[in-house]
């Protein structure tokens, strides 16, 4: 897939001058008049929902976080808290998973099913494992921002977030070559104006809304955006403690899901997302059932596997069957979208 424009200077700008000179840098998308699609009542007749007529798209993510952590105090498997603001060993251990076996084993597992997942990275995990990130991207997976430490941003004032955020992505592109142009807020929790800014620094679409089973178009100041859903029940996260780990019941859930979807994509554009973690899905026992489950789904005719910068191009491209939402402010609708 054909990136966009290169965007370095602009968030390099961001970070050495300031919100001031930075500006609105991207081009805005001109508004439209495109009247709100409902995302249930889309049918298929002309085969437009997906690429060759597909009739799901199966999108995969890897959150690429080891070493972006705090020293002390990050969430892991052990419910303890650290005292007394102590390096917390295990729990670091625990994230340096990830580097060590999980991105690699995952990777792999890609290669084997020939699939391109999108990798939202932490800009500090990046610069602490450059040759990691760069494995990633030269395997032909998409490069997506993830913050500049793995914390969250929605607390800082409109420039401090633009430079968090921007800070993240120029080291993306600085290691990589790769110019993000998708974001994952920590914890999915953005401020009301995360929208507006990324749309100012050039990127197309965001991930953190559990709201729909397909991509959407919401209108902000600056033009369109792309949403393109999370999903927090197929996502490794939700075991995170370890406890109550089930596979046999995941790689079901993971099938049900894959079934409805596909039922359902027969009339809607449907999509299913499944979201993994470097120190947890990478694992060897998690790796199999994932391998299981591909195996299960590249077996149905009309399965689009795709990194995410591509779905939302192709939402962005065929909005005859994208839902546009134009949404009041976020502190009224508590959904993201333009601040002002």
């Amino acid at each position: 897939m054909t990136q966009q424009a290169p965007l370095f200077v602009t968030r390099r700008s961001v970070l050495g001058t300031g919100i001031a000179a930075a500006g609105v840098a991207a081009t805005a998308r001109p508004a439209t008049a495109h009247a709100p699609v409902h995302p249930r009542v889309s049918h298929n007749s002309g085969g437009g929902f997906w690429p060759n007529g597909a009739r799901i798209a199966v999108s995969l993510s890897l959150m690429f976080e080891a070493g972006g952590q705090p020293i002390s105090g990050a969430g892991g498997p052990i419910p303890e808290p650290i005292q007394n603001g102590l390096p917390d060993l295990p729990t670091n251990a625990f994230f340096q998973y990830g580097i060590y076996e999980g991105i690699p084993r995952i990777l792999d597992l890609m290669d084997k099913h020939q699939i391109k997942l999108s990798s939202f990275m932490v800009g500090e995990a990046v610069r602490r494992a450059p040759d990691i990130a760069q494995e990633i991207v030269r395997r032909g997976h998409e490069a997506g921002a993830h913050g500049d430490a793995w914390r969250n941003s929605y607390t800082l004032d409109p420039e401090a977030e633009k430079r968090f955020i921007a800070a993240g992505a120029e080291s993306i592109h600085k290691i990589t070559g790769f110019n993000p142009v998708g974001w994952n807020a920590y914890w999915l929790r953005n401020s009301p104006n995360t929208l507006d800014i990324l749309k100012s620094l050039g990127f197309l679409y965001h991930i953190d809304e559990p709201s729909a089973d397909q991509p959407f178009i919401v209108k902000l100041k600056g033009g369109d955006f792309v949403t393109v859903p999370y999903t927090l029940h197929m996502n490794d996260i939700s075991a995170y403690p370890l406890t109550g780990w089930n596979p046999a019941a995941y790689e079901q859930a993971l099938k049900d899901e894959f079934d409805q979807l596909y039922e359902e994509g027969a009339t809607q554009r449907r999509m299913m997302v499944v979201s993994m973690h470097d120190r947890m899905e990478g694992h060897a026992n998690r790796i199999r059932v994932m391998d299981r489950f591909l195996t299960y789904a590249r077996s149905k005719p009309g399965v689009w596997f795709a990194r995410k910068d591509e779905i939302a191009q192709w939402a962005l491209t065929r909005r005859a069957h994208t839902p546009v939402y134009n949404r009041a402010l976020p502190t009224e609708t508590g959904l993201p979208g333009s601040a002002a």
